[in-house]
């Protein structure tokens, strides 16, 4: 990992007795790629507009390439031009009044610039997001996937240090945004960009990050590689966020090195041999949750290791081409699983699913 190009220590910002951001403190290398995950209301999009100085944070320092940018106690607070950023927000703020290479142009006639170079810069950026020889089309001719990507080359026509992508692929519909996520990746890997993108959708963040931060509350609730925070969550929230999982109550049955069996609470009869959970006190008799995502459930053949069976009923199958999607009851508790679509299964059917990679949490 490269040394930090941007560096946030105890960020904070409330409104009123709302805390929004409290205490994040993050490091992003040159050239990497950060995504800010989490619900509404977690604290990202403040996270954003902080770094980018629409929000005056209360306390905490930002630090962009080797510049301090912000800090509380110092009474240091630059203006967002003076930060080397570009920013891409939610709505693309295109103005309907111009052309696309007058929208691109914006940043450049403010910091007065030639003109020769503007337009030099400003056909280079088109040309770098697809839209060489749209330089005189209207924005109110311009497609929405076309338009997020005037927006994009607008906030990279004068070289900024970082680019901000505030949900920029929220406003597109399915097959554009699978496109764009795809062209935008392209572009960060071959421009070395340093990005921080916010956005609520697991999909986009998992694609388009080396790391990920999982913000819950208003707090860093884990930070990791993707591969890490969906094979490794540490907390019960990240499990759940990120990912689909199914959960079961289960109590210890037995305890053997670092191997646990367990029993389903609402099936008794189930019982699956997991690894032992880290941390805490693991004993015979405790309550815990058994967990395992939805992709690591499948028919059972006979090959599959025992002592990792769940036996239910099905309940509803929705076919989805690819695949089904079927309710199956666990002892009478409903479980969400993906299962083939020419397995023949229908409503009402004993099946036995095998379970890998499961996992422990204590109550």
């Amino acid at each position: 990992m490269n040394p930090s190009f941007v560096t946030l220590e105890g960020l904070g910002k409330s409104y009123g007795k709302y805390a929004a951001v409290a205490d994040v403190s993050l490091a992003v290398a040159k050239g990497e790629a950060l995504t800010l995950l989490g619900p509404s209301g977690c604290g990202k999009t403040t996270t954003l507009r902080m770094i980018a100085g629409l929000e005056t944070p209360d306390e905490g320092t930002i630090a962009i390439a080797g510049k301090t940018v912000f800090a509380a106690r110092d009474r240091i607070n630059l203006p967002p031009e003076q930060r080397q950023i570009g920013m891409v927000f939610q709505s693309y703020a295109i103005w309907p009044h111009l052309t696309a290479a007058e929208n691109v142009a914006f940043p450049l006639q403010v910091r007065r610039m030639a003109k020769a170079e503007i337009q030099d810069r400003v056909r280079k950026a088109l040309a770098m997001v697809g839209l060489a020889g749209f330089e005189d089309r209207p924005a109110t001719q311009l497609s929405g996937g076309q338009q997020q990507r005037v927006a994009l080359a607008r906030a990279l026509v004068y070289e900024p240090a970082l680019l901000l992508l505030d949900e920029p692929l929220s406003n597109l519909d399915v097959k554009l945004r699978e496109q764009m996520r795809l062209e935008l990746k392209l572009l960060q890997n071959r421009l070395q960009l340093t990005v921080i993108n916010v956005t609520h959708d697991q999909t986009e963040a998992l694609s388009l990050s080396d790391r990920i931060a999982i913000l819950n509350h208003g707090r860093i609730e884990q930070l990791g590689t993707p591969r890490e925070l969906y094979e490794q969550p540490v907390t019960p929230f990240v499990r759940d966020f990120l990912g689909k999982s199914v959960t079961l109550p289960a109590r210890i049955r037995a305890v053997g090195g670092d191997r646990v069996t367990v029993e389903l609470a609402a099936s008794p009869e189930s019982v699956l041999d997991c690894a032992r959970p880290a941390g805490g006190t693991c004993n015979v008799g405790d309550l815990v949750d058994m967990s395992v995502r939805r992709e690591a459930l499948h028919l059972k053949h006979d090959t599959d290791q025992p002592g990792r069976t769940l036996k239910g009923v099905i309940g509803t199958v929705l076919y989805q081409g690819e695949r089904s999607e079927c309710e199956v009851l666990i002892g009478g508790q409903p479980i969400l699983v993906y299962l083939p679509a020419d397995a023949g299964l229908a409503a009402g059917q004993v099946i036995e699913l095998a379970a890998d990679a499961l996992r422990l949490w204590p109550r």
